[in-house]
């Protein structure tokens, strides 16, 4: 690996006050990659490769990690917003096509923040006991997970005060969970509670081989990984992201790999995969804590964290989609009403009520659907669908990486192995291919179908309306102006 830096940040205006060091970037990284995939999805991927289930997290941390090589020279050579949107940009010029992938990573953040809602509801049922009175898919679960959103929406509305000092806090909540987890784990076994010989055992309920089964299982578990790349949206704000994006973000990603490793092996070791992937039994962690200790009130405390965790991850993902919605409706690719602003608190009001709209749809979808047997793992569909859309983004990274190098800049900037980028994009595509996903998994595929067709038609009516009232064209003018920092301290 070649690797050239140098000890101030490439020259160019910012409107950005530049306040991360690396101290606070780990933290940021940390945090924005912890939370609602290993809270929500570890009972779901133990139930597609039984004990194994630390296979697939593995697996997945070694995919992104290849990919966030490709975003560290890119972050490194344009330190600007917008990520993924804007390197599509500079690499293929397509409007339309930078349109797709700024769309894309917009629905994948409404899917996460869904994926959270529901989670958020488990939690809710687990902290108050009420597993009995409130199963799988019945209406107070899905009351509760509306409300959620409902109640994320008007944060939302109301205007956020984001700041680094604060996702510190946040970063350790959700660390401190996953953390008990495995503390739990470590008692348990000089308890003599454990069995980690559970955790070689591979047991797929698929006709699928192993290799396709830990393939279906790993498009899950990367949910659990996403979230370095909304990293690169604070290039702008960092002191030097030239020296301190390239060991920051792989320091991030190595200790979230080894955590979740950790903790999948852990709930293995403690609870049987039959329970852990049984929707009707809890949250899959809060299993784990009641199991490894159950003389302490671990497991009373914990769904607390789960729920404050995956609330974090539910207002920044809602908070990045309705920006960015509102970032292509000023750019007039998408209609103009979506670019809607309150007049006092300067929220884009209109981009959050229609992503809040959209949530809501797949939120009673999936829950509704967790009601029946055949349904029973339909609560994964989100994180995987989240994790389909971002794995495509990643492809078209990698690839347009490779397009790039052509494109020199007047500073020196982290530099990645040509090989690794080629194998990002293989490995990231084979992951969004239907041969990576159980049978179960395959309405995946229909969930961002109608997410991004909606977004091809709202671009239809656009172009429409451009050329045949405003004589104008319709395309992405900066996008670099997709991520908006709006004013949001209210």
């Amino acid at each position: 690996m070649s690797q050239a830096v140098e000890n101030r940040a490439p020259e160019g205006h910012t409107e950005l006050k530049r306040v991360m060091g690396p101290k606070l970037l780990l933290l940021f990284i940390v945090g924005d990659i912890l939370g609602t995939g290993v809270y929500a999805l570890t009972g779901t991927v133990a139930g597609e490769v039984g004990g194994a289930a630390w296979a697939p997290f593995l697996v997945a941390f070694i995919v992104a990690t290849i990919t966030a090589f490709s975003y560290l020279e890119l972050v490194t050579k344009y330190p600007q917003a917008a990520g993924a949107a804007l390197y599509t940009h500079k690499a293929f010029g397509i409007h339309f096509v930078t349109f797709i992938v700024a769309f894309t990573v917009m629905c994948s953040g409404i899917t996460s923040a869904s994926t959270a809602s529901n989670a958020f509801a488990g939690f809710l049922r687990d902290a108050f006991g009420l597993k009995e009175n409130w199963p799988a898919g019945s209406t107070p679960l899905l009351v509760v997970a509306l409300a959620f959103m409902t109640l994320v929406a008007l944060i939302n509305l109301r205007g956020v005060g984001e700041s680094v000092k604060a996702n510190v806090v946040l970063t350790i909540v959700e660390l401190s969970g996953l953390l008990l987890v495995i503390f739990i784990g470590l008692f348990a076994v000089t308890q003599g509670r454990a069995d980690f010989s559970r955790t070689i055992v591979f047991d797929s309920p698929s006709d699928k081989s192993t290799f396709f089964a830990i393939t279906a299982a790993t498009s899950l578990a990367f949910f659990a990984m996403v979230g370095f790349e909304d990293s690169v949206n604070m290039a702008e704000e960092c002191k030097d992201p030239v020296r301190d994006f390239p060991r920051m973000m792989l320091t991030g990603l190595g200790i979230t790999g080894t955590i979740y490793v950790l903790v999948s092996l852990t709930a293995v070791a403690l609870v049987p995969v039959g329970l852990l992937s049984d929707p009707n039994e809890g949250s899959a962690l809060t299993q784990v804590v009641a199991a490894g200790a159950p003389n302490f009130p671990f497991d009373k405390v914990f769904p607390f964290i789960g729920m404050f965790a995956v609330a974090n991850s539910a207002l920044i993902n809602m908070l990045m989609a309705s920006r960015l919605l509102y970032g292509m409706a000023k750019q007039e690719v998408l209609p103009p009403f979506l670019g809607k602003v309150h007049p006092t608190r300067q929220t884009p009001w209109a981009a959050v009520l229609f992503t809040t709209a959209i949530a809501f749809g797949l939120i009673i979808y999936v829950v509704r659907a967790t009601g029946s047997k055949e349904g029973a793992g339909t609560v994964a569909l989100l994180g995987g669908t989240t994790a389909l859309l971002l794995l495509c983004v990643f492809t078209v990274v990698n690839i347009a990486l490779l397009f790039l190098r052509k494109d020199k800049v007047a500073h020196k900037h982290f530099v990645t192995p040509s090989f690794l980028p080629i194998v990002g994009a293989l490995t990231c595509a084979f992951l969004a291919g239907p041969w990576a996903r159980s049978e179960a998994q395959m309405k995946q595929y229909e969930i961002a179908g109608w997410l991004l067709g909606l977004g091809v038609v709202l671009w239809a009516i656009t172009w429409f309306a451009n050329r045949a009232l405003r004589s104008k064209k319709t395309y992405l003018r900066d996008p670099s102006d997709l991520d908006v920092h709006m004013d949001t301290t209210n």
